[in-house]
């Protein structure tokens, strides 16, 4: 060990650390269900200067002002390719104004909220409050994640974070040239020259980073393992050439490049996007502990009864007057409003940008230029751990989030899905069923059940669906092919194990046969499509059992021989489909949804809640049509046991294929 590093951690142990304490933060944080970027701000505070385990000046030294500009640019562009244009066709005026409005206001206010106050000069607060415009989509992105925000006041959030940071950047530097010239021999033509041409270049080479990308990658001149690497490259390049020519412009060359490439439509733009999101969580887990590492106690401590009255005036004064006087008159919902004027959470750009001005201004001789790095770190401080435990509870209050319990997506409008879709709406679990056939889903949407008619991968699903309401996806329409296109597809946002997928059809050929590596979790009935639907014409019904300490599944079992189960329904709603073998404990409102054979529905469970029963009609000829043959006979059994039969009802005549008069429109 080196005589500079005896003291503390060698370079490779402190990269080490951060690594291991950011990803296990935001670990731990899913587990506990709480925001991770209040854990990790509490971790790094706690490995820096509480107990002094690490220091990031004497454990990394020179390297981590770099590396921290870096990591922002990679966010920032990152941040950008979530910027499709076309999800802005309900919120293009509101981010508009947001951006075109909000930003002057943000600073003009920022800039009054620092002078009266924290009592700072003119100079300090008209840089700093310039840098203040940045919302933080370091830490938007984790917190829409954890809050799960309906669709629209999303967008409108991740919008104007992501574009607004970058004009944040900018106006610290107008702001900053204006004081160079101020008290320097700087003149003003060549300040305003050095601005104007700093930003035309990073616009420029933004541009053109995003056309070189999308004509490299859509003619095959980049090999598909070679895309991410040169992707890399590309953008360190422009960030850099661009950060040379005019600080902090780099940061809006990568925002320009990233929401270029986002609307080229490449084959390829899904894959650069997931790979570019696992590298965003672990730069921005390790810039947040490097960030709280490197804080002083004794600036922090500095900081007097006044920097308590600018972090309130701007928490509830700058930012909902901010919000509300842009988005007046744009026809945005005043509770979307409400939640995106008090939803202003400051993150690393933030911290990062104001330290480097802190620093320049305190060179130049402004003497509050020093107290600009720990009021910054307070603001962003306070606002995470506000936003982070108050954004999704809040959210919840104005109807603004997804359903609290969360939903289960079957995909395929079968007798056999809507069979389990009354289930799940009987133990109060949302629940839709999506098919491209509009003609299967008209005995759903006569049931009252929740449709989509569409593909369920396409863009207008994605940009119409409040898909955040739904945690569980069910693949089960008859094509094993698709089925397993859903899977693959939608595993990485559901979580590979949230997606299932119903048996497929034994395949003799191998040639014919779909690798495993590619198919949803199997559960329940080791039936195929076919087979289910089977079932069900036999007369095989959906029920749900409660189980509890004195009825355990083992009883039920002995009750029911040939029940198959389908899924098990936790306390707080959370579905689990599972397999016939896996072990099931009771607990306090467990529940389990099961398929039972023709005249085990009759009998009667000790912990029963509630009871499905669709019974097959007694036909003519015994070749089950699926449909009660009249009031008396089985039906009358069925209104005995107080279940309920698919089918027309007694006395109606059949559609012929027609759209019954009422039917909910396909889009449900």
């Amino acid at each position: 060990m080196t005589a500079e590093h005896a003291a503390g951690l060698t370079p490779i142990m402190a990269f080490a650390l951060v690594g291991a304490i950011g990803v296990g933060s935001q670990w731990i944080a899913w587990r506990l269900r709480m925001p991770a970027i209040v854990l990790m701000l509490v971790a790094g505070l706690l490995i820096g200067p509480v107990f002094g385990i690490f220091n990031p000046e004497r454990d990394i030294g020179v390297l981590l002002a770099p590396m921290i500009s870096i990591a922002v640019a990679i966010i920032l562009f990152e941040g950008g390719l979530t910027l499709n244009v076309r999800s802005l066709r309900d919120v293009a005026q509101g981010v508009s104004r947001l951006v075109f409005i909000g930003a002057p206001l943000g600073w003009l206010f920022s800039t009054l909220a620092l002078r009266y106050g924290a009592g700072m000069t003119w100079e300090s607060s008209a840089v700093f409050g310039g840098i203040m415009i940045v919302t933080g989509p370091t830490v938007i992105a984790p917190l829409l994640r954890t809050a799960r925000l309906s669709r629209r006041p999303a967008a409108l959030l991740q919008w104007e974070a992501i574009v607004n940071d970058p004009l944040g950047a900018l106006a610290a530097v107008l702001a900053f040239e204006v004081v160079l010239v101020l008290r320097t021999a700087t003149t003003v033509g060549h300040a305003v020259w050095e601005l104007v041409l700093g930003v035309v270049v990073a616009l420029l080479l933004g541009i053109a980073g995003a056309l070189i990308v999308a004509w490299g990658f859509r003619k095959g001149r980049v090999p598909e393992y070679m895309k991410v690497p040169v992707l890399f490259s590309l953008l360190l390049a422009v960030f850099a050439v661009s950060d040379t020519i005019l600080h902090e412009s780099g940061l809006l060359a990568v925002t320009v490049m990233g929401i270029g490439i986002a609307n080229a439509d490449l084959a390829s733009y899904a894959e650069l996007r997931r790979f570019k999101e696992h590298a965003t969580i672990l730069l921005v887990s390790g810039v947040f502990i490097l960030l709280a590492a490197a804080i002083e106690f004794d600036t922090l401590t500095a900081l007097n009864w006044r920097a308590v009255l600018f972090v309130f005036a701007v928490v509830m004064l700058v930012r909902p007057l901010t919000v509300v006087l842009s988005l007046l008159g744009s026809g945005v919902p005043w509770r979307e409003q409400l939640l995106v004027a008090l939803t202003g959470p400051r993150g690393v750009v933030l911290v990062a940008v104001a330290g480097l001005f802190g620093e320049r201004l305190a060179e130049l001789g402004v003497p509050d230029g020093a107290d600009i790095a720990p009021l910054a770190f307070v603001l962003v401080a306070f606002t995470v751990v506000i936003h982070g435990f108050t954004l999704a509870p809040f959210a919840r209050f104005l109807g603004l989030s997804g359903a609290s319990v969360p939903g289960v997506l079957l995909i395929g409008g079968s007798r056999w899905t809507r069979g389990l879709a009354e289930a799940l709406k009987k133990v109060e679990v949302p629940v839709l069923i999506a098919d491209p056939n509009h003609n299967n889903l008209r005995a759903a949407r006569s049931e009252g059940i929740p449709t989509y008619s569409g593909d369920i991968l396409s863009e207008s699903a994605e940009h119409w669906l409040e898909l955040v309401s739904y945690d569980v996806v069910v693949a089960a329409t008859e094509n094993d092919a698709y089925n397993t296109l859903v899977a693959t597809d939608l595993g990485p946002e559901f979580g590979r194990d949230n997606v299932y997928q119903i048996a497929r059809q034994k395949m003799e050929s191998a040639r014919h046969a779909l690798s495993n590596s590619l198919t949803g979790r199997e559960f329940g009935p080791e039936e195929t499509h076919d087979g289910l639907e089977q079932l069900m014409r036999e007369g095989w019904t959906f029920r749900v059992t409660r189980l509890t300490e004195e009825y355990s599944l083992e009883e039920w079992r002995e009750k029911r021989p040939h029940a198959k189960v389908v899924a098990r329904v936790g306390p707080q709603g959370t579905t689990e489909f599972i397999r016939e073998d896996d072990d099931i404990r009771a607990a306090p409102g467990v529940r389990i949804i099961s398929m039972l054979p023709p005249g085990e529905e009759k009998g009667t469970d000790p912990g029963a809640g509630h009871e499905i029963a669709r019974q097959a009609a007694k036909n003519n000829g015994g070749k089950g049509s699926g449909r009660p043959t009249g009031k008396s006979g089985s039906m009358a059994g069925v209104k005995a046991l107080g279940v309920k039969a698919w089918g027309p009802k007694p006395g109606t005549k059949s559609t012929g294929g027609k759209k019954p008069k009422g039917e909910p429109p396909r889009a449900a």
